[in-house]
């Protein structure tokens, strides 16, 4: 299957606004720091942020003719060899999140050549914590944000 990927500094204004309608899904956004609804502008900000950004990539992901969902890297750091990731689905489908993180991953270690991953998760996340276990992510330290508990989980390249 073919995976396409279309960073977000050059999506289309459909693509835009679609990126924006699943980001603001509450199936999505309750799993966010910021459980705010995101505003069109807010969203066009933050692509344009990322033209200027060095440790961050957003990427709208597409198998086919299917948007499948969105994933990240951020705090990309090649002198520590080591990155962060982040996902959501397209809400309209279903079981799409182990596609998105074996891309990722692949991703991480094979084109960014990075040696380290690390993701948070919030704790009561039991569905993305089991997901990330069946790939070796493995729970490192926890802690407190936005009055959240938040896992940090990580993948060594061996």
């Amino acid at each position: 299957m073919a995976i396409k990927l279309t960073n977000f500094v050059d999506l289309n204004p459909k693509e835009i606004q679609m990126v924006l309608e699943w980001r603001n899904h509450i199936s999505v956004r309750k799993w966010m720091l910021n459980k705010q609804e995101i505003s069109l502008q807010e969203h066009l900000d933050y692509i344009d942020s990322l033209k200027k950004s060095s440790d961050k990539l957003y990427f709208l992901v597409k198998t086919n003719k299917e948007y499948i969902g969105v994933v990240d890297f951020k705090k990309i750091d090649f002198y520590k060899k080591e990155a962060c990731f982040g996902l959501y689905a397209n809400p309209d489908l279903k079981g799409v999140g182990s596609r998105l993180v074996s891309f990722s991953i692949k991703y991480i270690f094979d084109i960014l050549q990075l040696d380290k991953i690390i993701i948070e998760v919030f704790a009561d996340n039991y569905k993305a914590i089991s997901l990330y276990e069946k790939f070796n992510f493995e729970i490192f330290e926890e802690k407190i944000l936005n009055s959240c508990k938040v896992v940090y989980m990580k993948l060594d390249n061996e």
